[in-house]
């Protein structure tokens, strides 16, 4: 079986994918060996592994070289995190898909926000991006590959329901195998977009928004914690630091 068969197999059984979040190999060596059936990169925590924050302000050579080490070196399906595409010009982000697949992966999260502006790409030409990144897809091999659409509604409109709905439904039409919609968080809304949606649905981790069993209920079939994990880890080096300075003694470092 092929991983981009794994992966797709992953999303259509009776259990909800709780999928592991990666920022280098690592994180993801950890969290295969904690027992993740599969692997999500972060781009927020990839980002700030190098020193930038959030939004495509590294470049996507970066990305794909931090996304290759970790396809090459675990052993269950890996999902990249590529943002908008790394460009606003339709050939390069074909070509970034592709060279994304050709890292090894078995699947990729492309998300419809502006990145020099606020708002969305409009839904006509999302599509358009959507149906020849499918075609592309098809054509170098890579059939089936996951093409998890995320919509930003919920994070720039104020009543975005709707929107999300039509948005998703027009995704799933133009070629994408799953839909993720971050910012989502009340039951009846999410239960409503699990049925409406015909694909599956990613929600992803948020304070109020925490529990695998209760979403599974609700109809999602994947779920995500993004950059928590890798938030934790960088406060957890931060707070240790400045003990090592304030309290001039290494002991802390060697207690359970």
């Amino acid at each position: 079986m092929s991983v981009i068969q794994e992966f797709n197999n992953l999303h259509n059984s009776e259990d909800l994918l709780f999928l592991g979040n990666a920022w280098d190999l690592l994180s993801a060596l950890t969290l295969e060996k904690a027992g993740f059936k599969a692997i999500g990169t972060t781009s927020w925590g990839i980002a700030n592994s190098l020193g930038y924050a959030d939004g495509e302000l590294i470049n996507f050579s970066q990305n794909l070289a931090i996304v290759k080490t970790i396809a090459e070196n675990v052993k269950i399906p890996v999902s990249a995190d590529i943002e908008a595409g790394y460009s606003e010009k339709l050939d390069t982000i074909i070509n970034h898909v592709l060279k994304t697949a050709d890292a090894g992966v078995a699947g990729i999260n492309i998300e419809d926000s502006l990145k020099k502006e606020k708002g969305l790409r409009d839904i006509k030409d999302h599509c358009s991006l959507l149906t020849r990144m499918r075609n592309e897809l098809d054509n170098h091999g890579y059939k089936d590959f996951y093409i998890n659409a995320r919509t930003d509604t919920y994070f720039q409109l104020e009543n975005p329901f709707n929107e999300t709905i039509n948005r998703a439904k027009a995704y799933v039409e133009s070629g994408a195998s799953g839909i993720f919609v971050p910012g989502i968080t009340e039951d009846g809304e999410i239960q409503q977009a699990a049925a409406q949606i015909k694909a599956p649905l990613n929600i992803l981790s948020l304070p109020n928004l925490t529990s695998c069993n209760k979403l599974k209920e609700l109809g999602v079939k994947r779920f995500s914690f993004g950059n928590a994990l890798s938030d934790k880890i960088i406060a957890c080096l931060e707070d240790n630091a400045a003990k090592l300075l304030e309290l001039q003694d290494t002991a802390h470092l060697y207690e359970n």
